[in-house]
């Protein structure tokens, strides 16, 4: 009798829920968790303020430079001690005896300074500000496309959740069809009907349903984190999907990838910056112009106030030569543009080539879905006729199992295929997706 109940136990084992309790998730909801706190959109979002902070930076190019300082002195070389008073206007006749000036004493002076420096033409780093200008809209548009990477990426892993979820399902009802498949041969063996081969050879097709459904219900679980991760939660959580099915979006097939992709633009925007950055060394021949100025206070005491003075100039420049730095840093940067332009013709080589490939993928899943389709149905029957024969002792229990086996192996391969031509279709949107600024 303890044979006879040990199909139950196992049908209820299989059937049982999860310790671990499940909480529902939609398709939108795992989307909108994702693009508020994955991490690396957060990192991408970091990296184009980052950029902005940069460029901030360089309104210095226009901005004036203000400095304060406040120096105490003393010396007795001649020199110095004789500017110190002349600065704190403090010269007498006596000052001007010979031993006095070769031999002075200690002289303190207390300098208080401010001073101003303020930029007026200088176009190097005019183009060099515009080059900082165009690496905002780089990552911006690597923010873009790293968002739509990550839609993707949830769709997949949404996408294999669901076939997770449906082979569970599969699998468990497999193992009911052979627990019940179990029971008769088993009861037929007891009353002599059929040899111990027969019942051995049910219970091996139970203990591997068990395994696979124990490895399907692991695949529920790193779905689960994956998607879990990819939304900026903790892991650990088991999530219920919708039941897997075909998208009802009906694909438009994109034969031309869209020169407004995110990831082209911010490559095309790289390039206009390292044009910005040839003009800027070119402009380095150019002269410069700014002007300065500085305010003095000087006292033979601390804290002293009791001289001022100013100075106002303007200084134009031009450095004629500067060795070769200049001549090669142009060149640096016409490599560089060059080296950007070849990387972008072979990223979008690699995304035809890529395009080509999904479209045929494409047409592939769709097929098979639906060949797939008609052999679940082709099985489901067969089984359920030989089901009819094995109860009237017309068939083996072995061509029953072939026949569950086949249906669940059927069930499976549908839902492999409908997983396959939904996460093409998403696949699809992210090549040919574009973006505005």
């Amino acid at each position: 009798m303890m044979k006879k109940y040990l199909g139950l136990l196992l049908v209820t084992w299989g059937l049982s829920v999860s310790a671990q309790e499940t909480i529902p998730l939609k398709l939108q909801d795992a989307l909108d968790g994702a693009l508020k706190n994955n991490k690396e959109l957060v990192i991408a979002k970091l990296e184009e303020e980052g950029s902005a902070a940069k460029f901030n930076q360089t309104n210095a190019v226009f901005l004036p430079q203000i400095n304060v300082s406040y120096t105490a002195f003393t010396s007795n070389n001649p020199l110095n001690a004789f500017g110190f008073k002349l600065q704190q206007q403090g010269i007498t006749q006596s000052d001007f005896d010979p031993s006095r000036l070769n031999n002075p004493s200690a002289t303190p002076n207390f300098m208080a300074k401010a001073e101003l420096n303020q930029p007026l033409i200088n176009l190097d780093m005019i183009y060099a500000r515009n080059a900082a200008r165009e690496q905002i809209h780089v990552y911006s548009y690597k923010t873009k496309r790293t968002k739509e990477y990550i839609i993707y990426e949830v769709q997949k892993a949404y996408a294999q959740l669901q076939l997770a979820h449906e082979a569970v399902k599969v699998l468990n009802e497999a193992l009911q069809t052979s627990n019940s498949i179990y029971l008769s041969t088993n009861n037929r063996f007891e009353k002599g009907l059929l040899q111990k081969s027969d019942v051995l050879q049910v219970q091996v097709q139970v203990a591997a349903t068990e395994s696979k459904l124990s490895e399907a219900k692991s695949n529920v679980k790193n779905a689960s984190d994956y998607l879990s991760l990819l939304m900026g939660q903790k892991t650990g959580i088991v999530y219920a999907a919708d039941s897997i099915s075909k998208v009802s979006t009906n694909p438009t097939k994109e034969l031309q990838l869209p020169d407004g992709r995110a990831d082209f633009q911010a490559m095309q925007a790289a390039i206009k910056a390292q044009d910005l950055m040839i003009e800027s060394g070119k402009m380095a021949y150019m002269p410069k112009f700014n002007a300065f100025a500085n305010y003095l206070i000087n006292d033979k005491s601390a804290f002293g106030f009791g001289s001022n003075s100013y100075l106002l100039g303007a200084q134009f420049s031009w450095t004629i030569f500067s060795g070769t730095s200049a001549k090669y840093k142009v060149s640096e940067y016409r490599v560089g543009r060059s080296k950007l332009e070849q990387q972008l013709t072979y990223q979008k080589e690699q995304s035809q080539l890529e395009l080509d490939k999904t479209n045929r993928q494409l047409n592939d899943a769709s097929f098979a879905t639906i060949q797939y389709e008609t052999a679940v149905s082709q099985a489901s029957e067969a089984l359920r006729i030989l089901k009819n024969r094995f109860e009237q002792g017309l068939v083996s229990s072995n061509d029953l199992l072939q026949a569950q086996s086949s249906l669940s192996q059927q069930k499976l391969m549908r839902a492999q295929a409908i997983f396959q031509y939904n996460t093409t279709i998403s696949y699809l949107q992210f090549l040919t997706s574009t973006s505005e600024k």
